[in-house]
This record gives structure tokens, sequence and C-alpha cells, in this order.
């Protein structure tokens, strides 16, 4: 809709709080603050320590915001709403005696700005420092706390230099699941160099038996470089020739496009850098009881992680065996047939000579398929047989082994045991291909009854799998009887069975797959890598940062959009003087010529530890100082990480498996990143569309009897998340503009619970500003602009509205409930107005002041000014509650005669039974209703009732 404008009228009195008060108000205090350090925190030790000593014995608090990509559009009214609730939560605890770590970075590299560098020539860090110089300012005239010192871009080139340390931290890293972690449990990261020790004093020996000395040098090498936790490998890719990139999956849409420029993206093998996530897949799951998180959200990192229980089963072939994983071995009987990925390793060796032109067809359609579409449940099954066949361990027969585009390389083994009697997708298949279906699970008469057949283990007659428990049936060799066996039962013994005949064992299997991470582009942090003749090798230390190469090339090179079969063609390629170098790696070779890696790393990379540099961004020599890191970090973490649930897989995920390796190589000291996280809801406008269903500018349309306008033409409302893709943003610079920013703090605390979700209406925000203008009043006259507050002393009910006010606000602070403060802080508001029109008590308006101040800081600094406070009022002690005023003077009885109500007395707490039988039958009401009747009994609870027995 219009853009809102201040509605307050020429002939107010001259000193009310109004839009342009505001504004003079906050950039005053906004420019003090800066010039006083205000909300610089100190660190136990090194630059940033100057004042510790004072809030040495402090509570230590550290306070994190999900850190925004600084976008050419700046911020919108939705972005600030988690900043400010943890600004309110930030000034509260400063207020309670915290010492609170409270700062913001840049997630700088990406897409966008390269996009933009692309689409008008200039480079990207000039776009993308402007962008954060926008977003700067606005962030600053919405009055937050931020330590401005600690401030950070991933694009900072001592950031970049941090980040590359963390990542050759991992890739000098190996994972020992032999080894005990620091928190007891099985397996941790170990520096490369013990594992190189291993190989040299016999500790360890290759696959193949040799010792260290008999391996050559390029074996030595492959041997330690695919053991590391960051590794180069030919892996399945989302391949997207319109961008000339691999995008990761959440890069592509549901449709099999890519989300930026919306090209088809297709799967293919290349040859990629992955991070050694699943190492720590059973970490990952089981210290999530370590944190206080939401949990909805360790759900969806449970299932994303997708751990299983099951067996690996090898099946025999000509060309050698075929691992698969399965959750139900107590099947195998009823295996009768495999399905490979068409990206299997082992398709071309299984392949017959008769199937080969069939099968690369096949192949080469499925590569153009995504996996959404590959997995679709209602489309009809393909597929191609190999011409060969594999053993089934459990019954020695030969089982035809196919590919088809519905098994994925990404998942388990890339390799299935069809079991199409009790798995839908196989029973299709087989149907499909006319594949034997054998039942191994006796279905009961009820699933019979839904199908219309008789009941029957002859399959030939079932229209579907059956999916359910029930007792194993045809499951039987001379070693192995499962019949008449529950599901637990089998499946326990199959895997022994398995194991003792050597055909697989019990294993844990994850759906998460090894992290891709590089990008063919150039808008990212350049790997710390060379290579000689032999592979990778990581740059010391001393060599960082690498900084991108100057040029005005920046797009990788992009293809057909369905060129499927295109390579890609990386930016940095083209750069041959900085890709060719000679560097002295101070490793004993000297001086040689080195290939410097010519992919980036992936967005993810910069916000998975920006946390540490918050802590110390001063420092270089390590990633932090300990002293620092143990004091900020404490046992849990970060104490409050608030963000969008949309982040609650992906960037939790990196950032915690990051910070695990760190962890068992004693870089950091607590085994999880993020002690307690907060999901805040979205914000949400009105989007308005034409008649062709294009969205038009929100603030464009008028409103005409009813009707929706565009332009002149009838437009279509609805409610979406603000933002550029519906054109409904409103910007916090027009209402800074129209009502002050905090006028603006205050409405979106007010809106609701911070972690739902709740449409912005800006003819709304007026009414938070009349609470300010109450809150003003009550110290300040409008006239004269005189304080008016008085020595006189409060009253006991004016005492009780007080406390009971602090003990709300108190009470929701802690629990980031901060819309119910706001609705006490108007309830005595009102009560001071309304009770001393001329001016209240300053021991009602002060502490009033301090509970406004974190919602509105600008207001409440300018207040405690003119109240006499010479010094900030960020640090001064919160009110403190008194809980003897929450008790009443009085209490209410009720009065019965035989059970009915009769009255209900007024009395003093405390009174005996004694004296509320008395006040009872000393009512007028209560002797009435006795005239002409005997008292039997009177029961009495002191201070709850009095009960009558009357004949």
């Amino acid at each position: 809709m219009s853009s809102p404008q201040a509605t307050l009228p020429d002939d107010q009195p001259e000193h009310r709080y109004n839009a342009a008060l505001a504004d003079r108000i906050e950039t005053a205090w906004q420019d003090r603050w800066d010039a006083d350090g205000t909300y610089e925190t100190p660190n136990p030790v090194g630059p940033l320590s100057e004042g510790f000593a004072e809030v040495a014995d402090a509570k230590k608090l550290f306070v994190m915001d999900m850190f925004p990509y600084p976008s050419g559009a700046g911020l919108h009214v939705g972005h600030p709403l988690g900043y400010i609730a943890t600004d309110v939560f930030a000034r509260y605890k400063r207020m309670t005696g915290f010492n609170v770590l409270h700062t913001m970075g840049y997630d700088a590299y990406g897409l966008p700005a390269e996009q933009h560098a692309v689409a008008t020539g200039q480079h990207p860090l000039i776009n993308t420092e402007a962008n954060i110089a926008t977003m700067r300012r606005q962030l600053r005239r919405l009055g937050l706390g931020h330590d401005p010192r600690r401030s950070v871009s991933t694009t900072d080139r001592e950031f970049l230099e941090f980040t590359q340390r963390i990542f050759l931290r991992i890739f000098n890293s190996w994972y020992d699941p032999t080894a005990v972690n620091r928190l007891g449990g099985p397996g941790r990261a170990r520096p490369i160099s013990e594992l190189l020790e291993s190989y040299r004093t016999g500790g360890r020996r290759s696959a193949d038996g040799r010792p260290w000395a008999e391996l050559s040098e390029q074996e030595q090498r492959s041997l330690i470089d695919a053991q590391r936790l960051v590794y180069v490998a030919d892996v399945p890719v989302n391949w997207c020739p319109g961008l000339g990139t691999i995008v990761a999956n959440e890069e592509v849409t549901a449709d099999g496009r890519s989300d930026r420029g919306n090209f088809p993206v297709f799967k293919r093998n290349m040859r990629q850098w992955l991070m050694r996530i699943t190492a720590y897949a059973d970490r990952l799951v089981d210290d999530l009881d370590l944190v206080s998180w939401p949990e909805p959200v360790r759900l969806m990192q449970r299932n994303w992680i997708g751990r299983s229980v099951g067996a690996r089963v090898r099946f025999t072939t000509a060309a050698g065996d075929i691992e698969v994983f399965t959750t139900r071995p107590d099947t195998l009987f009823g295996a009768t047939f495999m399905v490979l990925s068409p990206e299997h390793p082992m398709v071309d060796a299984l392949t017959a000579e008769s199937q080969k032109s069939a099968v690369d067809a096949y192949r080469s359609a499925a590569a153009s398929k995504t996996d959404i579409d590959r997995q679709d449940e209602g489309r009809a099954k393909t597929g191609v047989a190999l011409g060969a066949s594999a053993t089934n361990p459990v019954n020695g027969e030969q089982i035809p082994i196919w590919i088809a585009d519905y098994v994925l390389m990404g998942y388990g083994t890339g390799a299935i045991m069809a079991v199409p009697s009790g798995d839908q997708r196989d029973f299709e298949f087989a149907r499909q291909f006319g594949l034997p279906i054998v039942a191994t699970i006796a279905p009961p008469q009820a699933w019979f009854d839904t199908q219309g057949v008789e009941p029957s283990l002859d399959t030939a007659a079932w229209k579907q799998a059956y999916t359910g428990d029930g007792p194993v049936v045809q499951s039987q060799n001379t070693t192995l009887v499962l019949d008449g066996m529950n599901k637990a039962e089998a499946v326990a013994a199959t895997i022994t069975w398995l194991q003792q005949h050597g055909h697989g064992a019990a294993t844990v299997q994850t759906k998460l797959r090894d992290w891709l991470f590089s990008r063919q582009r150039y808008w990212g942090e350049p790997f710390p890598i060379v290579y000689d003749d032999y592979g990778p090798v990581a740059l010391p230390d001393a060599m960082l940062p690498v900084d991108l190469p100057e040029t005005d090339q920046f797009a990788p090179r992009s293809f057909d959009a369905n060129d499927s079969a295109s390579e890609p063609e990386r930016p940095l390629d083209r750069l041959a003087e900085w890709k060719h170098v000679t560097l002295d790696l101070g490793d004993g070779s000297g001086a040689r010529a080195l290939v410097r890696e010519t992919n980036v790393m992936p967005q993810w990379a910069g916000s998975c530890t920006y946390y540490l540099r918050y802590i110390d961004p001063t420092h270089v020599e390590s990633l932090s100082v300990e002293e620092n890191q143990r004091y900020w970090m404490g046992e849990n973490g970060v104490d409050l990480y608030v963000g969008g649930v949309e982040h609650a897989v992906l960037h939790l995920l990196y950032s915690r498996f990051w910070h695990k390796v760190l962890f068992d190589l004693e870089e950091v000291h607590t085994p999880e990143p993020f002690g307690r996280l907060f999901n805040q809801g979205y914000i949400q406008a009105p989007a308005f569309t034409d008649q062709r269903g294009i969205y038009v500018e929100a603030s464009e349309v008028t409103e005409h009897g009813g009707q929706f306008m565009h332009d002149g033409q009838p437009v279509k409302r609805e409610f979406g998340k603000i933002g550029k893709s519906l054109k409904n943003m409103v910007s916090p610079d027009e209402m800074y503009q129209a009502y002050g920013a905090d006028t603006l703090r205050l409405y979106e605390m007010s809106m609701g619970p911070l972690e739902q979700s709740k449409p912005w209406d800006t003819r709304a925000v007026s009414g938070s500003l009349r609470l300010l203008q109450r809150i003003w009043r009550v110290v300040v006259d409008e006239t004269s602009g005189e304080v008016r507050v008085t020595d006189a002393q409060p009253t006991t009910p004016d005492l009780r509205a007080l406390h009971s006010t602090i003990a709300g606000v108190r009470d929701s602070m802690d629990a980031l409930r901060l819309n119910t403060p706001i609705a006490r802080i108007t309830e005595l508001t009102n009560h001071l107005t309304s009770t001393y029109p001329a001016g209240a008590p300053s021991v009602l308006a002060e502490p009033l002041v301090l509970m406004v101040a974190p919602f509105a800081p600008h207001l409440a600094e300018e207040l405690w000014m003119r109240l006499g406070h010479t010094q900030s009022l960020v640090r001064e002690p919160f009110p403190i509650l008194d809980p003897s005023m929450l008790v009443s003077d009085t209490v209410a009885v009720p009065v019965q005669i035989n059970g009915k109500l009769r009255t209900v007395l007024t009395v003093a707490a405390g009174s005996t039974g004694a004296q509320l039988e008395a006040a009872a039958l000393a009512d007028e009401r209560v002797s009435s209703a006795l005239v002409g009747r005997t008292i039997k009994k009177v029961v009495v609870v002191p201070g709850k009732m009095v009960n009558l027995v009357v004949g």
C-alpha cells in the first residue's frame, strides 16, 4: 500500500513526542553511544580487554543473530524482527548485571553479488561494500547495541584468512573411528601428521599389506589424501550449464531448475572437493541432546541425517561383489532382482555387449532428470536389464541385475536388493517387467479384505506390496530358519547369519552425504591449496590469505541450458599468472612450479564459524585466544542464537560439523557451537497481483471502495513474506521518517509472540507511537518541555501496580515473550497518566523509564537524562521486585449456606477462623437468610470460604 506518512496535526504542542522529535533524539543518542563506546564489550585479555576489570565478576552473555547477506535493496521491516528481539534481550541482560557480547556481521560472498558484477561490469567487492554500508546505516539508525569493533564481513582479508586457516585445520585432519573423543564416545578427528607417523612406524599398512617404505611417493600421497576430512573425488553433482557451475541440492527447485536463473539442472559425475561430514553423522544426531533448541529443528536435523540401523549385504557377481544396505535383511529370501543406479561405478563392467547401447541410452536419459523426478512415486517405472546376474547369499539363487533411475547414487550404496512383495516401487517395477514376486511376510486378513482378494501367499493376485508387519514365511535354508518369527527376531537372526557366513554385517547407514565443497565461480573464498605432480598440497599459514585475483571476467563460461555434456570452465582458470606459481612451501622441496586450485569455496564456508571471529576479531595468530574463547563460549557455546527456521538444517549442520572437528583438535572447548536456539517468525505484508498473475509494487496500490487498484486496473490482494519477489517491501527508512526508530522497535515487538509469523499493518504503528507519547508525558510537559515528576510518595495501590509490572516484565524477558512486557508497561503507563494527570511521583516514573529502555532505548535515555541523571542507563540496574508488594492486604471470602453462595466478604488477609465466622454472621444478607433456622455446623477455611450448615 502507500508509504507511511506522519499524521500528527501541525498545531500540536511544541514539546510533544513525534517523528521529528524522535529523529533528533535518536540520532543524538546514537552519536553519543558511538563517541562514548557505550556498547564496546571487553574481552578478558588482548587488544579489546580495556575495562574488563569492571565486569570481571559479572556473568557473561553471548547473543548472536544469524548474519545477513548484504542485499542491494537494503533492509525491509521484516529483517529487523530478530535483530530488535536480540537487542531488547541483550539490553535487559546488561541492566541485570551481565557482560554482553552482541554484534553483527555480513555473509558477503555468493552468487547474487557475482551476478550483479556480470550484469554491470562492476567488481563484486565494490557493490558488496556499498550494500554493507547501507545496511550498517540502517541498523545503526535502529539503535541496535552492537559492539562495532567486532563487526565483520566474510570478504574482509582478516576474515578470509581466518576461514582459510580453518579449512586447512580440517584438510590436515583425518577421522579415527577407534579413538575416544573428548566426551568419552567413539571417534574423533586427529592431525594428519599422526596418521603419517603411524604408517611410517609400521602401526598401519596399505590395503594390500605393504609397509610404508615399499610404497611409491604417489601411492603414499594417495593413501593419505584418501583419508583426509577434506578430499577430492568423482561424485554425482548438479550441473547447470546455463549458469556454468555446479549447484548444491538446496539451490535446485522442486521442478529441477536452478533457483538463480531458472535453468535446467542435470545430474553428472564430476571431480569435486568434499568434506567428510558423514564421519560425524552419529555425533551430529546424538549431540542434539546437549542443546536447548526447538524440538522441530532437532527433528529436521535428525531427518536430514536419516540414521538407520540395518545390515550391509554382499551379492556376488562375475565382476565382483555388489554391496547393498537394507534395514530389512529379514526379507532377503524375497529379493528376486537387483537394481543399480545408472551412475553406479560397476554398471560398465556388468553390462553385456548385447545390452550396451540400451544401457548407454538409458543412462543418458537419466542424467537429464532431477532427483525429485526420479523419485516421483506416481510415474511409470523404467529400467534396462544389464544382462548380468548376482547371487542371493541366503538361497544361492541367481537374480537379474537392472539399472533404473528410481535408485539414486547419492543414497545408500547406489544399489538395492529388490523385494517386490514388501516395497511398492519394487512391486511396480516387477509387474512392469514380469519379474518374480515372493512373499516373505504374511499379511493379515484385513489387508486382503482391502484388496478384495482371497488370503494367499501366491502374489499373482496381489494388487500392491504389503509393507506392514507380520510373521515371516517362506524364508529358510539349511542353516537359517526365519519362518514364524516376528520382524525384530528375524532381523537379528539374519544379521547374525550374514556375519557368520561372511556375507554381510550389522551397520548404521545415514541419508547424509559428504558435503560438496566447491563452486566453479569467481566470488568466493579461494582454496589455500596448490597442486604438484601428485595431487593437492596445503599452503602454510604464513602464505595466507590467498586473495582473489583482480579480473573483469567474473562469470564462469555458460553453455546452452540443455547441454548436459558440457564441462565447467572456471573464471580463475583464465588467470594464468595467478593460477601458475612458483613457491617454496617450506617443506624442504625448495621453490617449485605449482598450480593453484581454481574452484572457490561455497558461501556456507563464511557462516560456519563466524561466532569465533566475533570473540577475537583482531587476532590473527590462531583462531582465537583461548582465554577469551573459554570465557565467551562457556560450557554450552553461544548463549542465544536467533534466526529464521529456513536455516534449521544446512547452516546449522555445517556449522556444527566444523565446530566438532575443531573441538576434536582442541581448538574450541565446547562440543556444540550454539547452546540455545530461537527461531523468530516472519513478518508478512499485503502483496498484489494483476490480471496476468504478475506482482505489482504494493506501495503503488490504492484502495477505492473496497477494491484495490494499480495503475487504474483492479488487482488481487494476498499476504506473503515481505521481500523483493512479492514487491511488498516496506523500508525501515520510511518508518524512521514517519514515526521514529523507537516506535518501529516497539511495534515489531508488540505484534505477537516472537516465534509466530504475523501480518504487517502500517496503520497500526501509530498505536505504538501513542504509547511512547504517553510515557513521554509521564515525565515531560508537552507545552513547556519541563520535567513534571514530583517528590510525592506513592500510594500502596501505586506500588502494587509498579511491582506487578516489574514481576510481569522480568518473567517474560528471559523467555523471549517480548510482546507481554509491552502490555504490562502499557497498563502501568495508563495507571500513572490517569492517577497523576499533573505529574507522577519520580519513584514511579523512573522505574517505568528503565523498563521501557530495552524496547525504546533512545526515548528512555532522553527521559533518564531529563530526570537528572548524567550517565547512560544502558547498565543502570533494572527495577527490582519487592515480593511483599504482590501480596494483597485484603482477600475475598465467599460465604455459603448449605452450599449456596449468599455473599462475599472482603476481610483482612490473615483473618482467623473465628474472625471469619463472626464477620459472616454479622453480614446482613447472611443474618436475614438465617431467620427461623438453626445453625448445625460452621465450616471455615481461612482465606478461602465460610459454609454454614443449617436446618
